[in-house]
């Protein structure tokens, strides 16, 4: 993709960290340096603001990645390429029927509603929830770590989404700010929401979540 475009050796790519190498890897592939810029927390997607800062004359293109069934902001991020003269390529997650994610979104819906001690995705009318990802917050510890192991002891299926930030990885290791990708790293936690799941699935799950969250929003 990115040498098709016209990315060649000595460019720079901007590209996210939060989620799997592949972009990274597809910079150093055309012979290029990729660039980490941080998060929307809202979206886990690219933020334009963070974009910008890391823009440089030897940017040639940004790689945006729609993440978790979120929308990254397109228009902005075009905006941006535009004012700097590079280009804006998209990396989708797979899509699903459209009755699939009816499905999500009503499930989704339910769980936004009855969850506690944990923070519900920010869905917004075009979230189509690919993944049902909440936060458990922290203070300086693995709770979120912690909180995971405790659900499937319970019998909850969950997993992290994203374990090591790319720019913590050896091969792309960066001395880069990027505060709202290491604190999603810490906190996000996969839900499940496919199509298997009975109403006492959820139940369960709901009833499990909110207990463990209480007794750890208590502890701080």
């Amino acid at each position: 993709m990115l040498r098709a475009a016209g990315v060649s050796a000595g460019d720079e790519v901007i590209v996210p960290a939060f989620g799997d190498s592949e972009p990274a890897e597809a910079a150093l592939l055309a012979g290029a340096m990729p660039v980490f810029a941080d998060i929307d927390p809202d979206t886990y997607c690219l933020d334009p603001a963070a974009v910008e800062t890391v823009v440089s004359p030897r940017t040639a293109a940004v790689v945006v990645v729609h993440r978790f069934g979120h929308q990254a902001p397109l228009g902005s991020l075009y905006a941006v390429g535009r004012r700097h003269g590079f280009l804006v390529l998209e990396q989708g997650e797979p899509g699903a029927p459209y009755a699939n994610v009816a499905v999500r979104k009503e499930r989704a819906a339910h769980l936004d509603r009855r969850l506690r001690g944990v923070w519900t995705p920010q869905g917004g009318a075009v979230h189509t929830y690919e993944q049902y990802v909440v936060r458990v917050p922290g203070n300086g510890r693995p709770d979120r770590d912690a909180f995971a192991r405790a659900l499937r002891a319970r019998g909850v299926d969950c997993r992290v989404p994203v374990k090591t930030p790319v720019h913590r990885m050896p091969a792309f290791r960066r001395d880069a700010f990027l505060p709202e990708t290491e604190r999603a790293a810490d906190e996000t936690l996969a839900l499940p929401l496919d199509g298997a799941l009975t109403k006492r699935d959820m139940q369960r799950m709901v009833s499990v979540c909110n207990a463990l969250g209480g007794l750890l929003q208590d502890a701080f």
